[in-house]
């Protein structure tokens, strides 16, 4: 979609109707995010004018202003003054450390180099392809990178992707930047829209303790996460397991 057009196709009252039952507010911005979610509209694209948005959907304007004053706090949405309101490109490097880091030793986070050790295509694993909602056997591109400190490795990751969705990406001619997530994009057209994340921890195994440099059975934290593109479809299962002793939790409690 152009950015500097916008079309309330997706915005009418009929629409809204289906998010009956809460505040009206907490109705459009459900409305916004289920478009972003299912691709409807996607990084980059305008937001109807908030006036614009409220006639087509029925509502009042301030009902619209504090349902987009609360997508653009998520970050979902961004305001460009004086040109507008546009969905986000979300920043995944962001939201993998929203909570916790990798850094030196005050817990400051510091750049993480990524490098790709391995890539292949084969036969998916049964449970990463029923994780994808994909038929049992169905080709994957899998990629395992390390990710390194002052050249010293601090995470494993492997990245699972259905291989009809990112042809050649097995290639090691391609180069794979460290935001993978850009090449997906810029080289096949498929968006990132959202991704749920499950952190826990376990001990390390005899490989991942080799490529981090710890002992076998030491802790190491894991993090799974669920990539989502348009129509909501799965399109990456990854697995990040990172060095405890460099791990760094915080948050902040209002």
């Amino acid at each position: 979609m152009d950015t500097d057009q916008f079309t309330l196709d997706y915005y009418d009252a009929d629409a809204l109707s289906s998010y009956r039952g809460r505040a009206l507010y907490r109705g459009v911005e459900s409305l916004i995010r289920d478009l972003i979610s299912k691709g409807r509209i996607i990084p980059g694209d305008l937001i109807p004018p908030e006036p614009q948005l409220a006639a087509a959907l029925g509502v009042s304007q301030g009902t619209v202003k504090k349902a987009i004053a609360n997508l653009v706090f998520e970050g979902l949405l961004y305001r460009h003054q004086g040109k507008g309101t546009y969905v986000s490109r979300m920043d995944f490097q962001k939201s993998l450390f929203r909570f916790f880091t990798y850094g030196d030793a005050r817990g400051q986070a510091v750049r993480i180099e990524k490098r790709t050790m391995r890539r292949l295509r084969l036969r998916g694993p049964i449970e990463i392809t029923r994780q994808m909602h994909r038929p049992d056997g169905a080709d994957l591109v899998r990629i395992e990178r390390t990710g390194l400190i002052d050249g010293q490795p601090v995470l494993v990751e492997e990245s699972w992707w259905p291989a009809e969705i990112v042809p050649g990406l097995e290639d090691e001619r391609l180069h794979i930047p460290d935001y993978l997530y850009a090449l997906v994009l810029d080289k096949y057209g498929v968006p990132i829209l959202r991704a749920e994340e499950t952190l826990s921890a376990e001990s390390a195994d005899a490989d991942t303790a080799k490529s981090l440099g710890i002992s076998e059975g030491a802790p190491v934290i894991l993090l799974h996460r669920l990539s989502h593109s348009s129509e909501d479809r799965i399109v990456e299962v990854r697995t990040t397991r990172g060095r405890a002793d460099r791990f760094t939790y915080k948050t902040e409690i209002r």
